[in-house]
């Protein structure tokens, strides 16, 4: 596995970083000593980065993980929180869930533009004192946008950012794949370290995946990539690609196979909660139940967590 140093933070992460999403209860659900042990997979294989978010509810799998692992595994998660207290209480959780005295990285989660990030002026306050305080040891934020991206480059508060970037562009909120790319070297060249999301699309790269991975893997300024994995077999077959390892052709035709997509159950009530949080506006609601454009979804599973009835899965 090839290790590089995310921008100025002095931390050396893995080419691989291993996605926790798709683990945890907004996506495949998976029981929770299935969960440990495809994290475990992954370290076993280099992996030393791992990315989640307090929505994600995934902190007991990677505390799992964590406990059975001899290696210095870096971890990054992020936050909605805005104010100052509730960020502190975000970060304060996450050291109790992991069982940990810091977490590496903490961002805010999923800004959307130059505003909200103002409006997240005091929750990052807090991620800087908690960095002086030794809670964290680089403060960043996630996103979908090229304008985060960019303003985030010119913000000293921030050491770590988390842009969406693939082959198409899918799921950028504001303009190309092209643009993206221009965005985060501009942000690489501020000193930022970069690692990405999305590299297949939510999924709609998938066949592609070899590919797409190549490709994304090639941009400068990125550091790491982040990848969802559900099973061993994923992370056995990431681990090797990120790692120039020949694939295992019969590995690659078992994951391929592998169908993903978003399940809406019978009971849904059509109350919209969902379709109002999807970064992709992919859900409307028709006849009192929700429906997805499956050509907008990038299956981020965030659907999930504003679901009262809890009827919207990816499987």
């Amino acid at each position: 596995m090839e290790y590089r140093v995310l921008g100025q933070t002095g931390l050396s992460v893995s080419r691989l970083c291993f996605g926790g999403l798709t683990i945890g209860p907004l996506q495949s659900n998976r029981p929770l000593a299935d969960g440990v042990a495809v994290i475990q997979a992954a370290f076993d294989a280099g992996v030393n980065f791992i990315d989640t978010a307090e929505l994600y509810g995934t902190y007991p799998y990677i505390r799992g993980a964590l406990t059975r692992t001899g290696q210095n595994i870096i971890v990054a998660s992020k936050a909605y929180a805005y104010t100052y207290e509730a960020m502190r209480a975000s970060v304060e959780a996450a050291c109790r869930e992991l069982n940990r005295d810091y977490i590496d990285i903490f961002m805010l989660h999923e800004q959307t533009s130059r505003m909200t990030l103002q409006g997240h002026a005091a929750a990052l306050a807090y991620l800087s004192d908690a960095k002086q305080q030794g809670l964290i040891r680089a403060a960043g934020v996630s996103t979908h946008t090229i304008e985060v991206v960019r303003a985030a480059a010119l913000m000293a508060e921030i050491d770590v950012i988390h842009p969406l970037i693939n082959s198409k562009g899918i799921g950028i909120t504001d303009g190309t794949a092209e643009e993206m790319l221009a965005a985060i070297r501009f942000a690489a060249g501020c000193g930022k370290g970069i690692y990405a999301m999305k590299a297949l699309g939510g999924g709609h790269l998938s066949k592609q995946a070899e590919q797409a991975f190549a490709w994304v893997l090639a941009q400068p300024g990125i550091a790491s990539v982040a990848v969802g994995m559900q099973t061993r077999d994923e992370a056995v077959l990431n681990a090797a690609v990120f790692s120039g390892q020949p694939p295992d052709s019969k590995l690659w035709v078992k994951v391929a196979k592998t169908p993903r997509r978003l399940l809406i159950e019978d009971w849904c009530v059509g109350c919209g909660q969902c379709g109002q949080h999807c970064p992709m506006q992919a859900i409307t609601i028709v006849n009192h139940k929700a429906r997805v454009a499956r050509e907008q979804c990038v299956l981020c599973g965030y659907c999930g967590a504003y679901c009262p009835e809890f009827c919207l899965k990816i499987i």
